[in-house]
């Protein structure tokens, strides 16, 4: 039986999108996994703020 890789999950860094332009201090960011193989393009995902209180559209960054 052949052994899975763990190769193929790797972490990325999800950032908020409306700070940047907000131009409130701090940054939101979270860490989650992806698998490369089944999503090669950048993730986003819908994720609480606690700089604005409320939930954001976050992005892949590299």
């Amino acid at each position: 039986m052949a052994k899975k890789s763990k190769d193929q999950r790797i972490q990325v860094i999800l950032e908020c999108t409306e700070q940047k332009t907000s131009g409130i201090p701090g940054i939101s960011r979270y860490i989650t996994t992806k698998n490369k193989k089944n999503t090669p393009e950048r993730i986003e995902l819908k994720k609480y703020n606690p700089f604005l209180k409320k939930i954001t559209v976050h992005k892949e960054i590299k």
